[in-house]
C-alpha cells in the first residue's frame, strides 16, 4: 500500500513560480517512476510530467515544456514539481501518481495509486 500526500498548491500571479511537493510512504516507492496530472473544471485529467525511478528520464507534456521541471529524492520519498512562468490555463487541482513500474507512461492507466490533490490557482 502506497500513500500519496500532495502540497504546495496555491494563488499565485501569471507569471509567478510554485513548488508542488509529492510525499509517499512506503518503502517501496523510491523504485517505481512518479506522474503529475492536472485536472481543470469540466475537463478530464491531463498528462503534465513524469520521472523515471532513476530520477533519470523525464518526459512533459507540449503544455508545460520548457516551463516545469520535476525532480525527486529518494532519500525523502519525494518528488517535487517546479513551475515556472505559470499562465492562467494552468489552473487546475494538480495531482501525483505513482506508476505500476520504473518507467512512467503518459497515460493514467499507467499508474496505480493518486494521491488528493492539491489546488493551483494562477491569476491574471
Amino acid at each position: 500500500q502506497v500513500q500519496l500526500v500532495e502540497s504546495g498548491g496555491g494563488l499565485v500571479q501569471a507569471g509567478g513560480s510554485l513548488r508542488l511537493s509529492c510525499a509517499a510512504s512506503g518503502r517501496t516507492f523510491s523504485i517505481y517512476a512518479v506522474g503529475w496530472f492536472r485536472q481543470a473544471p469540466g475537463k478530464e485529467r491531463e498528462f503534465i510530467a513524469t520521472i523515471s525511478w532513476t530520477g533519470g528520464s523525464t518526459k512533459f507534456s507540449d503544455s508545460v515544456k520548457g516551463r516545469f521541471t520535476i525532480s525527486r529524492d529518494n532519500t525523502k520519498n519525494t518528488v517535487y514539481l517546479q513551475m515556472n512562468s505559470l499562465k492562467p490555463e494552468d489552473t487546475a487541482v494538480y495531482y501525483c501518481a505513482k506508476a505500476r513500474s520504473g518507467v512512467g507512461l503518459i497515460t493514467t492507466a499507467g499508474y496505480d495509486y493518486w494521491g488528493q490533490g492539491t489546488q493551483v490557482t494562477v491569476s491574471s
